[in-house]
């Protein structure tokens, strides 16, 4: 690691530092701000678009390292794309359709330039041409991993703290396997994201906004699918999967907790992982560091998985799907009678 990479993640880190008061007060001034109701955890208004402030620290270490010089101008335009839908909606508060939109726009944008996964290597078979399917398959990566990001920005600290440890998990990797201009861009915005936690960590001063969770998540969703690049065996593809085990794990728990309680997926609620925890008699911080250490344990199964064997990554996953639905059902994720797995095992143990 060279010092022109340190000092711009210094760059980066300091740069947020002293950018969030001015967007603390910026963002009061304009009127961007969080108003408390029923569905959320904060109890008075917050200035929300943080995301400004993390944009600014990545935009300094982008300049300061270098990064504009490496042929990733469509990454860059995508995420000024993804930044402007942030602001829009933390100020104007878009339509869901909206948002979308913008951010097929920004998927569209890095597909254009060719980053798309085209090859599938599945065990004991050969290599499979996705053909016409990388295009969707990728813009559906980018905009679901952009959306994880965003939904699981429920608590002071959340999101920012989860996509710190995701992105340090990206860029060890990047470093394991010297890939270079994945470790400097991961190093970059995991500098600006942990410089944003000093005003975002319970309590806090300001909210990430839309601007912060679209765009770092928008950000892991592209430094993943540069480690992708092209081609992907079938269980290279699950180590990103891992890195953003938590956010995803909510995700689809909150699409399968709105199917079983026959409600629209799009349909806003109140027991997201953050809000069954605090449910449970967990403070605020607590649940935080729980689901940081949730996170952890995601991330470092992600590095045993690339250094395991065949059999022992099919275990690790087996392990991984059984330990998920079981913390899932004990905190009532679904609801509180949907427990099969439980359920099962109880009958188990009553026959023994």
């Amino acid at each position: 690691m060279d010092i022109t990479l340190l000092l711009s993640v210094l760059i980066s880190f300091v740069s947020v530092l002293i950018v969030t008061p001015w967007v603390i007060k910026l963002a009061k001034l304009i009127g961007v701000v969080d108003q408390p109701d029923q569905r959320k955890v904060h109890t008075k208004a917050m200035p929300r678009m943080g995301g400004l402030a993390i944009f600014i620290g990545v935009l300094a270490g982008y300049f300061a390292s270098g990064l504009y010089k490496e042929p990733i101008a469509s990454i860059t335009v995508g995420a000024l794309v993804i930044v402007a839908v942030g602001l829009l909606d933390d100020k104007f508060a878009l339509s869901p359709k909206l948002k979308l939109l913008g951010q097929l726009l920004a998927a569209g944008i890095v597909v254009y330039s060719g980053l798309t996964i085209e090859f599938l290597y599945i065990p004991f078979f050969d290599r499979i041409d996705i053909g016409f399917l990388a295009i969707p398959m990728t813009i559906l990566w980018v905009i679901g991993i952009t959306n994880a990001i965003n939904l699981i920005d429920g608590l002071d600290g959340l999101a920012a703290g989860i996509s710190s440890i995701s992105l340090a998990t990206i860029a060890f990797m990047a470093f394991m396997n010297g890939k270079v201009l994945i470790l400097t861009l991961a190093l970059i915005v995991l500098a600006s994201a942990v410089g944003f936690l000093f005003y975002n960590f319970h309590p806090a001063k300001i909210f990430m906004g839309d601007t912060g969770s679209l765009f770092l998540g928008y950000m892991i969703a592209v430094l993943s699918l540069l480690g992708l690049y092209k081609s992907v065996t079938l269980f290279s593809f699950v180590v990103p999967v891992l890195i953003l085990g938590v956010p995803l794990f909510d995700t689809i728990f909150a699409i399968i907790r709105r199917v079983v309680n026959k409600k629209p997926i799009s349909a806003p609620d109140k027991s997201h992982l953050h809000h069954r925890l605090i449910s449970l008699g967990f403070s605020h911080r607590e649940t935080v560091l729980i689901i940081y250490a949730l996170g952890l344990f995601f991330s470092i199964s992600a590095i045993i998985f690339t250094k395991a064997t065949l059999w022992g990554s099919v275990l690790l996953i087996a392990a991984l799907l059984i330990t998920i639905q079981t913390i899932a059902e004990v905190i009532g994720l679904v609801n509180e009678k949907h427990k099969p797995f439980l359920s099962f095992y109880k009958k188990i143990l009553g026959r023994q």
